[in-house]
């Protein structure tokens, strides 16, 4: 027992430091959550689909659920399902297999229902474009609201895409 203490003592932190806190993330998100107190009340509900992404805007939204980015204080959460959702966040171009789901839990969202498109691929296909196997865009086959550009967007993106959609409603 004394051997283990004694080689963590003299190796040290291994783990690197965090970067200095971005004060531009927390001031979007407070103004997200003074924007979902205004149409919410106290919280908003995300459901997000990936409708065929190759996963890098999913790695971003656990990003923003991590302690570190901690959305959950600006008053976002995710759900796991869509009848309980607020916001349905969507990622990826749309393959063939996943529109009729996508369809399907678009009409399970109750309304008024926001739909957000995150990521190139969900904006316009990126290079899966229109094919047997992809419909494209989100946009092809629900209505959308808005669209967070970016491969994949940044936490601060994502954060300020959701500000700009509720901020017009």
């Amino acid at each position: 027992m004394f051997h283990v203490l004694f080689k963590s003592f003299k190796t040290g932190c291994l783990t690197e430091k965090l970067p200095p806190r971005d004060e531009s993330l927390d001031q979007v998100g407070e103004a997200c959550r003074e924007e979902i107190a205004r149409l919410f009340g106290k919280s908003m509900a995300v459901r997000m689909v990936d409708a065929g992404s190759c996963n890098g805007c999913e790695l971003e939204m656990h990003a923003v659920n991590n302690g570190f980015y901690d959305i959950e204080r600006f008053g976002i959460h995710f759900v796991a399902s869509p009848r309980h959702a607020d916001l349905l966040l969507v990622t990826g171009p749309v393959s063939r297999h996943m529109q009729a789901a996508l369809k399907r839990t678009y009409d399970a969202t109750p309304s008024p229902k926001v739909v957000i498109a995150m990521g190139d691929c969900a904006a316009c296909g990126g290079e899966f474009g229109v094919s047997y196997a992809s419909c494209g865009a989100v946009s092809n086959v629900i209505p959308v609201d808005a669209v967070i550009r970016g491969c994949p967007p940044t936490p601060l993106q994502l954060l300020q895409g959701i500000l700009e959609v509720l901020k017009a409603r």
